[in-house]
């Protein structure tokens, strides 16, 4: 499967793909992220297996990348409409986050189902690349366009709080997983104050002596600074 096979087509293209994706999921939770779910979703829609087989052509990986796909899209949208202009980074950080859940919460079995999928050892790559899209695709809509080592910080840091914001949320119960919620901002919290930290320490560590131009003259027996 190519980046390209989850993206590319017209938009009609996508429509079709999107519609097929839908009816997949709700085979999922009994075959899996299978062809055989994606054969049931078609016969639901009146295809049959050879046009399944040509509108998701790389089977159940590119499923799983366009279920990503269709829910980041939703997400954004949804972003685009609840968090206001003057809304902390922070807190949008957080509603999107929530945002993503309740996106995927008619599809927690699909979703679990996922990630067993992504956990076996030939999907990890996938698993970590659709990750890194969601949290990409979440920045650039708060308005963060670092291209330093920044870029990765922030991306890293929120994608910890996601993977492990879906993990609570798999096993939550509570009314309209309002603790998976609070789990969230507990998280967003820690992970916004770990910038300013590293941008203090890298500031004390700015006023220390360069170590390498520090040595030792064997005649004087001291430290004395070098050129």
């Amino acid at each position: 499967m190519t980046d390209a096979s989850a993206t590319s087509g017209t938009s009609g293209g996508e429509d079709r793909r999107d519609a097929l994706l839908l009816a997949t999921l709700r085979h999922v939770p009994f075959d899996g992220w299978t062809h055989r779910a994606i054969h049931a979703g078609a016969e639901d829609l009146g295809l049959d297996a050879a046009s399944a087989d040509n509108l998701i052509s790389g089977g159940p990986a590119e499923a799983m990348a366009l279920f990503h796909n269709w829910a980041d899209r939703q997400l954004l949208a949804a972003l685009s409409r609840e968090a206001p202009a003057d809304m902390r980074i922070r807190d949008r950080a957080a509603l999107a986050l929530k945002l993503r859940l309740r996106v995927c919460a008619p599809f927690r079995e699909a979703v679990r189902q996922g990630v067993a999928f992504l956990a076996q050892p030939h999907h990890a790559t996938l698993g970590a690349k659709l990750t890194w899209r969601t949290v990409d695709a979440i920045w650039h809509a708060l308005g963060d366009r670092a291209a330093d080592f920044n870029y990765y910080t922030k991306r890293g840091l929120l994608a910890g709080v996601y993977a492990s914001s879906a993990m609570y949320w798999l096993a939550d119960r509570s009314p309209d997983s309002s603790a998976t919620e609070a789990f969230i901002d507990r998280r967003i919290d820690d992970v916004m104050q770990v910038p300013k930290l590293m941008g203090r320490l890298r500031q004390q560590a700015e006023k220390l002596p360069n170590p390498f131009k520090l040595f030792r003259d064997p005649r004087r027996g001291r430290f004395y600074r070098g050129y």
